[in-house]
């Protein structure tokens, strides 16, 4: 049987609680917006400081998509039964399956699974709001096909999974055919913008898929150790552990790899890496991890950090063990590099004018001040927008603002993950687009 991760911290401070509000932050479905989201994480968390095993059980439910079993999570019953969170009332086990599970959920979809002891329905004074402890009930003759979903920002009601009807509008009829068929272009996105998602779906249609979806290179500190591991299209599945018998193309095995400047501190921490982490490539590149050793994995993920409401590199997230999350997006990823080329060739355009002179008005003083401001915009370079294709994950010790190593270099062990498929669309965009070189700093 397998044992339930040990996810609980052995006291409560503030910082653990921040730190438990932001791993939940990260596995949201997005339905609600993150500051009602946030609010609800806490107020929830606050509630269950006092409540150990079950703050233990909310975390191992949410993390492991209920994959373990898990007790019930209660809060005191209010006098009506609703909760109110951010001036918004609602009934609780609702509003933790919407944020968890459900983000379209209505409030009379949902039915207790039969272990379930607090259920809403139960009437009891402490009142059960685990997600997995509910199961979704949907009315008779609402399908698949029936489910539309709210306005996209072209004002056209987006169906969840089939092949929206304006793709023969936009196609050549040469191509429009097969172009509707590719599995890459059945839309799954809540709220989808058809002209982005026709153009990257096309796009993918014409390029012919990398011959490895990812290369994975070992790191003790800021010293590469061995080669580059690159992992085939044909082969979705990768685990990186800590062991010495490789079994082939899908297993990168740290144990085996040797370093004659490796430091005590990375000697320690391999001795945990054990089972390590699997990353998966799913659908047309997004990628999901599942941490399978016992110790946390910390990750650098611009998803995640989206996800959790945080500046885009600002955060490193701590995944638990037995956590299965996803921590790449690649039509998020396609969207950041168009803009972010976008804007810097714009920036780079507008410098280059208010140095001579031509942007006249308020605070233009000889075209310095406008120049100063766009100078961080068209600072932005390839290697900034590659970034956006890579993941970074640390093993046993973390980095970043929450911890004493600023950098991921100074950690014992980690990995840096370089996306194929994301590559691939980075060069197209940067043929669409291409950057002007920023030249030397002065």
């Amino acid at each position: 049987m397998t044992a339930t991760p040990n996810v609980f911290f052995f006291f409560l401070s503030n910082d653990a609680c921040l730190s438990i509000v932001h791993s939940l932050m990260c596995h949201r479905q997005g339905g609600e917006n993150e500051g009602f989201a946030k609010r609800a994480i806490e107020s929830l968390v606050k509630k269950l400081k006092e409540k150990k095993d079950e703050l233990d059980s909310l975390i191992t439910a949410i993390t492991t998509n209920g994959v373990h079993p898990s007790k019930c999570v209660t809060i005191q019953r209010t006098l009506d039964g609703r909760l109110q969170v951010a001036g918004r009332k609602g009934f609780p086990h609702v509003i933790y399956a919407r944020l968890w599970r459900w983000p379209d959920l209505h409030k009379n979809e949902l039915k207790h699974v039969k272990f379930c002891q607090y259920a809403f329905d139960l009437k009891y004074d402490n009142v059960c709001v685990n997600p997995y402890h509910y199961e979704r009930v949907v009315s008779p003759g609402i399908g698949i096909f029936s489910r539309l979903r709210p306005m996209s920002p072209a004002g056209r009601l987006i169906k969840e999974e089939y092949v929206p009807d304006w793709s023969q509008h936009h196609a050549p009829s040469s191509f429009s055919r097969q172009v509707s068929n590719h599995p890459a272009f059945v839309v799954r996105c809540h709220y989808a913008d058809p002209s982005v998602t026709y153009k990257l779906s096309t796009l993918m249609c014409y390029l012919t898929g990398p011959e490895f979806w990812c290369s994975i290179s070992y790191f003790e500190m800021d010293i590469q150790v061995g080669e580059m591991f690159k992992v085939l299209a044909n082969c979705p599945l990768v685990t990186v552990d800590g062991y010495v018998d490789p079994s082939g193309g899908d297993r990168f095995c740290l144990g085996q790899l040797s370093n004659v400047h490796r430091t005590e501190a990375s000697e320690r921490a391999r001795l945990h890496i054990g089972k390590g982490v699997q990353l998966e490539c799913r659908g047309e590149g997004d990628v999901w991890m599942r941490c399978l050793s016992d110790h946390a994995v910390f990750v650098q993920s611009y998803y995640l950090d989206r996800e959790a409401g945080r500046a885009p590199g600002d955060a490193v997230h701590k995944i638990y063990p037995g956590a299965y999350i996803k921590v790449f997006d690649l039509r998020q990823c396609h969207r950041q590099m168009q803009q972010q080329a976008a804007t810097a060739q714009a920036a780079a355009s507008a410098q280059a004018a208010a140095v001579a002179g031509n942007i006249p008005g308020p605070g233009s003083v000889g075209g310095i001040a406008p120049a100063v401001s766009l100078s961080a915009a068209a600072g932005i370079g390839v290697d900034d927008l590659r970034r956006l294709c890579i993941l970074r994950l640390s093993f046993v010790k973390g980095w970043g603002p929450d911890y004493p190593r600023q950098s991921i270099k100074h950690t014992p062990c980690w990995v840096e993950v370089h996306l194929h498929r994301a590559l691939q669309l980075l060069d197209e965009v940067l043929h669409t687009i291409p950057l002007a070189d920023p030249g030397p700093a002065n």
